[in-house]
């Protein structure tokens, strides 16, 4: 659910408030505004203005499309029958708006474009997921500043790009005594292949398998990755980093494989448990790279040999994972001198 399909229409009294609103909305990513014919129009190049007057949207380019209203099913169905194919067709609902959005997204296939109205920030994601894939881009109301902090919190930005890969091989593998581990259960279903990326240290975080699959002894759990213990980092859909201890329902974390591929999903729960754990210790140019992890048959650990369990893994595996600015501050990289151990 991409702020990049989300366009603000700064709605706040005074021109003085709408342009407080696009200042807040621009520091946070968003780049597409549907302004009133009295506001003055944006100069960055990167940056899409589409004009609102008499019911009407004008893009930059093309031609004017009206926004609809539409509250009952049969009007509905007559709006789509009708849309010309390669059209954009604006659809603002005063009553339903999730179910009769599921029947649009539904007929529009790859026939024409579907924008909608959402007449508050918390009405967003439904816009953007309906059916899975939701409308191509999303029209929101914003009234006050305060309401884009809202509105970020509920819609995620662009995955970490620049992600660097590497291979390192274990020094030591050994148990590290009893200690507080976390499970992260999350909303969506994971491949065998899917993981979190988690460490000691920023500087290098392993990549732990989901328990897409089973032990002998174990059902699958494709939602879960048993992550390790409390104090580590992981990293989050966004780029940043969070302490496993942190974590709370909602929050967005990547997922990714090692061939490079990620996407971000959602926590639906955490569990915070008392277990063994085994301490992965690995060398990255004369550095120590840590992972305190559950010793257990369905915590696996990706490496050159496969997805090895904890209680399998041997000094000399070459574990994979990814390199991060190692400094820290609240989660986000900062330049400064830092040692870690």
């Amino acid at each position: 659910m991409s702020r990049d399909r989300v366009a603000i229409r700064p709605r706040g009294e005074g021109a003085a408030t709408r342009q407080a609103i696009r200042a807040r909305a621009r520091q946070r990513g968003f780049r597409t505004f549907v302004l009133l014919p009295t506001d003055l129009p944006n100069v960055s190049a990167d940056e899409m203005d589409i004009r609102e007057e008499g019911g009407l949207l004008h893009p930059p380019s093309g031609s004017a499309i009206p926004v609809h209203r539409v509250e009952t099913l049969d009007s509905l169905a007559e709006l789509l029958r009708l849309a010309p194919a390669d059209s954009t067709l604006a659809i603002e609902w005063p009553l339903d708006r999730l179910i009769p959005l599921e029947n649009a997204v539904a007929a529009r296939g790859r026939r024409f474009h579907l924008w909608t109205i959402a007449r508050t920030p918390e009405e967003v994601p439904g816009a953007l997921g309906a059916l899975e894939h939701g409308a191509d881009l999303v029209i929101v109301d914003v009234r006050r500043p305060e309401d884009v902090d809202r509105l970020e919190a509920l819609v995620e930005g662009p995955l970490p790009s620049d992600l660097e890969w590497t291979r390192l091989p274990l020094r030591s593998v050994g148990p590290a005594g009893v200690g507080d581990r976390v499970i992260v259960d999350t909303t969506s279903l994971l491949t065998p292949a899917e993981g979190m990326l988690v460490g000691s240290a920023a500087a290098f975080l392993f990549h732990v398998a989901s328990e897409a699959e089973g032990s002998a002894f174990s059902r699958p759990r494709p939602f879960r990755v048993n992550a390790g213990a409390a104090h580590s980092y992981i990293l989050l859909a966004d780029g940043t980093t969070r302490y496993l201890s942190e974590l709370a329902p909602g929050d967005a974390v990547l997922v990714a494989t090692s061939d490079g591929t990620a996407r971000s999903v959602r926590v639906g729960r955490i569990k915070i448990e008392r277990r063994p754990l085994v301490l992965l210790s690995a060398e990255d140019h004369g550095a120590i790279r840590t992972l305190f992890a559950q010793e257990a048959e369905s915590v696996r650990i990706t490496s050159d040999g496969g997805r090895i369990p904890t209680t399998e893994i041997r000094a000399g595996a070459v574990v994979q994972g990814v390199r991060l600015p190692p400094a820290r501050h609240l989660g986000l990289a900062v330049s400064e001198t830092i040692e870690e151990r």
